[in-house]
């Protein structure tokens, strides 16, 4: 071997230190473990109940992923906002005890309903809530965004809450206790959701608020479907510049019902029957008010003589308010009568009769 020669393993190791490759970098602190603070924080009073709802961190704030247990505490202050810490802890909820309220979504959302007392309900009052997330060492990196909620009275859900079926559709009728007594309005609101548990509820009315009896129609429904109704009251909050806000009471009971339509159309009216056969042969020409129902589907008409009995002698519906019997004999009385018939085959009772008679000799 020749003496200016290095060994290959000793030129590797030589080059290794000039890279610095087995330098460690700067030590790093050691995470806090702080779960991120809560930033979508809301809530939504309806009655007595307000429903808090937010995406637990999944994150510290060291951005690290969260892998220990935490302790969510729901914060609830009255008439303070902002607020600095926690004050009244409503609740506190393990990690392991929130569930989802969307499965499968990116960002979870879970919620918890805080019920107020009594005492906490008063046209003046309102509620500030926060939450902020534990670990397990007791430290938390802060409050959430915070949220306000009007604590006015509601008025109690209307009771005896019924629906009905007539010609007209669904009639809605319920009981209302008086009003509690304060500065803000109440108003009251009707609900329907279309067959099935799963779909949701949409407001189709509301009203000014009266205690006692009260009514409402639901204009809006179809025919041979089935429906859920409820009414709730609402108590309606005017700010400054006559902005407005709201607070919804608690629902009724739910009613079910089915607009099967078993309701014939209005009975004709203003029957006439006029015979003619100049220059042709004879006829007699009805003709009477027509029915304004939008399911209309025809007229039915009938005739009797002295010696028969009423029989239908128009063939099929009539769609127009009019129709010519052509086969009419000498020296005969005919008595007439209409009836409506719906798209559904629901029929009306016949009309007044209207009578007229051929001459025996037909010019």
């Amino acid at each position: 071997m020749k003496k200016n020669q290095i060994p290959f393993g000793a030129c590797c190791c030589v080059l290794a230190l000039a890279a610095g490759c087995a330098a460690p970098g700067a030590p790093q602190p050691p995470s806090l473990r702080l779960p991120a603070t809560v930033d979508n924080l809301t809530a939504v009073r309806k009655g007595t109940r307000v429903v808090l709802s937010w995406s637990p961190p999944t994150e510290t704030t060291d951005r690290q992923p969260m892998r220990w247990p935490t302790v969510t505490r729901i914060c609830r202050m009255v008439n303070q906002f902002p607020i600095n810490a926690c004050g009244e802890v409503v609740k506190e909820v393990k990690s392991g005890e929130l569930v989802s309220v969307l499965p499968g979504a990116k960002r979870p959302v879970v919620s918890f309903e805080d019920v107020l007392p009594p005492s906490l309900i008063a046209t003046q009052n309102q509620a500030t809530y926060a939450i902020e997330v534990v670990n397990e060492r007791g430290h938390t990196a802060g409050l959430s965004n915070q949220v306000r909620v009007p604590l006015v009275p509601t008025a109690a859900a209307p009771s005896d809450f019924r629906a009905g079926l007539d010609a007209q559709g669904p009639l809605l009728e319920w009981n209302a206790a008086p009003a509690p007594a304060s500065s803000v309005s109440y108003r009251l609101r009707v609900y329907r959701r279309g067959n099935g548990v799963k779909k949701a509820f949409l407001r189709i009315g509301e009203q000014p608020y009266r205690a006692g009896e009260d009514e409402a129609r639901d204009v809006g429904f179809e025919w041979e479907q089935e429906y859920d109704y409820k009414v709730a009251s609402v108590a309606v909050i005017t700010g400054p510049g006559h902005t407005e806000s709201e607070v919804e009471g608690d629902d009724s009971n739910i009613v079910h019902l089915v607009t099967r339509d078993t309701f014939p159309p209005a009975v004709p009216s203003g029957l006439q029957a006029v015979f003619s056969s100049v220059g042709q042969k004879p006829f007699v020409d009805l003709t009477w008010a027509p029915d304004t129902e939008s399911d209309l589907a025809g007229y039915v008409v009938y005739r009797r003589t002295a010696a028969s009995s009423f029989a239908a002698v128009s063939s099929g519906l009539i769609k127009a308010p009019a129709w010519r019997d052509n086969n009419v004999q000498p020296g005969q009385r005919y008595y007439y009568t209409v009836s409506a018939k719906d798209l559904r085959g629901n029929e009306s009772a016949q009309s007044v009769p209207a009578e007229e008679s051929v001459p025996m000799e037909v010019r």
